[in-house]
Order: structure tokens, then C-alpha cells, then sequence
């Protein structure tokens, strides 16, 4: 079972997914760390990228979920997966990806992303982001957080949510 913890940039995703993944012991992908340098040129710029700029990258994304799906590990990644059909190219990397998505104003995240210094994506691209967005369907496997949760409680409910789903596929917890 594989979890993307997702959303716009500034949504918390990394934060919370990374302790999450710390605290339950899962692998951990950070879907920035897979951009080719010419996508990160791009959104450094200010350039949004296009559903092919997004594409390679996706299914690298992708093949790292396949890989550790072939090993038998459960995994955690924080990825943007703002539209349907990427989290689609996510979910051929395994039978059994679910979505934690961090949702919230776009006025809380720009606050956010204002105070931000350590990242390549500019503020000014978060229009472009929150316009992209899809959020979770009916009929996709997953669940929405309040971003505006302290980051603890997001973390608490992200531990909950991927333990019991854990527990429900192996009542043994293993």
C-alpha cells in the first residue's frame, strides 16, 4: 500500500508526510527530488510546466512506488498529484495507492509560501497550481486534511489514517 500525501505547493504536504513516514517507519519520496533540472529551471523562472514538462517525471514517480510495491514495502511520498489523470500515471506504479490530500485557502497557503526561503517554486505560480487542482473524486482512494490544522494534528490524522488503512490490509499490523 502506497500513500501520496498531496496538494498545491505551500500545502504542508512534505512536513507532514515526511514525519508521518519517520514515525511509521515507511520509505520516503519527496517528488521534488525527481524533477529533471530542466523542470526546476522552468519553475524557478516562474514558468508553470505542462502535462508534458510533468510526465517523465510522473512516472519516475511512478517506478519508485512499483519498485518498493515489488519488495513488499508500504511507502509515503509527498507529490503535488494535482490533476486526476497524474495521480493516475502514480497509481500504475501499484495496485494500492491512496491520497492524503492537504486542502485548504489559497490565501493560508500564499501566507505560507511568503515566509518561505528554501524551495524553487516562486509564490507566483500558486494561482497557476490552485487553478490546476483537482481534488479527490468520489471514486479515488483517499482522504482531505485541513491544512489549517496545526501541523501536529495533520500529522496525527496523516499517522492514523495510513496505520489503519495498514491494519485493514494486514490485521496484524505488520
Amino acid at each position: 500500500m502506497h500513500f501520496v500525501f498531496m496538494g498545491v505547493s505551500g500545502s504542508g504536504k512534505t512536513t507532514v508526510a515526511e514525519v508521518v513516514a519517520e514515525r511509521l517507519n515507511l520509505p520516503f519520496a519527496e517528488a521534488d527530488h525527481f524533477h529533471p533540472q530542466a523542470n526546476i529551471a522552468k519553475m524557478s523562472s516562474g514558468v508553470a510546466l505542462t502535462d508534458d514538462d510533468r510526465r517523465p517525471w510522473l512516472e519516475s514517480l511512478a517506478a519508485w512506488i512499483g519498485e518498493h510495491e515489488a519488495r513488499g514495502q508500504a511507502t509515503i511520498m509527498a507529490c503535488s498529484a494535482l490533476k486526476r489523470a497524474y495521480r493516475d500515471i502514480l497509481r500504475q506504479g501499484a495496485p494500492d495507492v491512496r491520497f492524503v490530500h492537504l486542502a485548504g485557502s489559497v490565501e493560508l497557503i500564499a501566507q505560507r509560501l511568503r515566509s518561505r526561503t528554501d524551495h524553487f517554486m516562486p509564490g507566483g505560480l500558486l494561482e497557476s497550481q490552485a487553478a490546476t487542482l483537482e481534488p479527490l473524486a468520489p471514486d479515488e482512494d483517499g482522504v482531505t486534511l485541513d491544512l489549517a490544522a496545526p501541523i501536529e494534528t495533520s500529522v496525527a490524522e496523516g499517522v492514523r489514517v495510513v496505520s489503519q488503512a495498514l491494519d485493514l490490509r494486514d490485521p496484524a499490523g505488520s
